[in-house]
């Protein structure tokens, strides 16, 4: 909300597990400032997240005029762990991968 007010105050920004709405209360969307987003923005998203579906995240981006990208992760749920272990244990060195590509 803070980059949305003031563009200039950070560079990029790093959203993991945003919380689009909370569980099951999808009427209640956290997006009213997404339209006054000019700050790049890197969304990681699990698909088994239940603060937003995949498609309620990737709809709610459109509204975001910054340069956005959105990476998800399949069978990840909030906190971006994974049934299996191996998985998350992967994770971070994917992210790292994905930030230093979106943001150079």
């Amino acid at each position: 909300m803070l980059c949305a007010e003031e563009p200039g105050v950070a560079h990029g920004l790093l959203l993991m597990s945003y919380p689009l709405h909370p569980p099951r209360k999808p009427e209640q969307l956290r997006t009213q400032h997404f339209p006054q987003l000019q700050t790049p923005a890197l969304f990681i998203h699990g698909t088994r997240d239940p603060f937003a579906s995949s498609e309620e995240i990737q709809k709610a981006l459109e509204w975001i005029p910054a340069k956005i990208k959105l990476v998800e992760f399949e069978g990840a749920g909030h906190d971006l762990g994974f049934e299996k272990k191996s998985a998350s244990r992967e994770l971070p060195e994917k992210i790292a991968g994905v930030f230093r590509e979106f943001f150079g």
